[in-house]
């Protein structure tokens, strides 16, 4: 592994480089271009990114716990199977980026842009999704206990299968959104907007689930069996 720890790479030009298996462990590389470089196994925990533009960057299997990625442009990336664990993705564009199986726990993403992603078995248990765009993303079989998408945009997002338990939905949009077969015990869907009775009615479990009375009224009416 190429020893690269604790330098200053600020708005550096690595365009298509080939940093597979590096180690930037805690290095400066805000508002760097890393368009297309190959980063797959790179040990990057804790490394400030900062501004910088990772578009169609290799990240494959990455270590970025503890990243500082704020507003950095990682559109069409692939961040498959990498550890985020407490990254800061907080206003990144991490538009169609490849987040498959990726390690999100008590991530930051605050308004960040998620749209059409593929955050497939991913696990952001306790993350930070408070106003972030997941327009059209795909959360299949994703973990997402203790999420907060406080003001997101959810609209067409796929949440099949996924564990939403103690989730906060409060303000989001669900307009469309796929739930089917989502565990939603103890989530908060109270206030959540464009959220329909055929939708709820599809999903695995709302045991202890927050909702608007009425909507609660006519689901126990019709499918009590959510509520066991």
């Amino acid at each position: 592994m190429n020893e690269i720890e604790e330098a200053n790479f600020n708005e550096g030009n690595f365009e298509g480089a080939n940093l597979k298996r590096a180690n930037f462990k805690e290095d400066k590389l805000e508002r760097s271009n890393f368009i297309g470089a190959d980063f797959r196994k790179a040990n990057l925990k804790e490394a400030y990114f900062e501004g910088a533009n990772l578009r169609e960057a290799n990240l494959e299997g990455a270590i970025l716990a503890g990243a500082n990625l704020r507003e950095t442009n990682l559109k069409w990336s692939n961040l498959r199977g990498a550890s985020l664990h407490k990254a800061d993705l907080g206003e990144a564009n991490l538009k169609e980026t490849n987040l498959e199986r990726a390690d999100l726990i008590r991530a930051n993403l605050i308004r960040a842009n998620l749209q059409g992603a593929d955050l497939r078995e991913a696990n952001l248990q306790g993350a930070n999704l408070r106003e972030v765009n997941l327009e059209g993303a795909d959360l299949n079989w994703a973990i997402l206990r203790g999420t907060s998408f406080a003001g997101a945009n959810l609209a067409g997002a796929n949440f099949t299968g996924a564990n939403l338990e103690w989730a906060n939905f409060a303000g989001a949009n669900l307009e469309g959104a796929n739930l089917r077969w989502a565990n939603f015990e103890g989530a908060n869907l109270r206030d959540a907007h464009n959220l329909s009775f055929d939708q709820l009615s599809e999903v695995q479990t709302l045991r202890g689930t927050k909702l608007n009375v009425d909507i609660l009224k006519s689901l126990k009416e019709k499918h009590s069996i959510l509520f066991e």
